[in-house]
């Protein structure tokens, strides 16, 4: 299993998630990344999942 990182960003910048999660491999993460974003309600907020090497799994701007 491997660390990603969930962030999610009001439009001034200010940081409002900031969580790591566990998957075994990036696409995993990106259904995981996008339910954690969906049930915190944060869809239309500014978000990003990154791997542990620094791949974008998600954004949106």
């Amino acid at each position: 299993m491997e660390i990603y990182k969930l962030t999610a960003f009001e439009k001034n910048g200010e940081k409002i998630l900031d969580e790591s999660f566990q998957a075994s491999n990036d696409d995993e993460a990106k259904e995981l990344g996008a339910k954690l974003i969906e049930e915190k309600s944060l869809s239309e907020k500014t978000h990003r999942c990154t791997s542990p090497r620094g791949k974008l799994i998600i954004f949106r701007p």
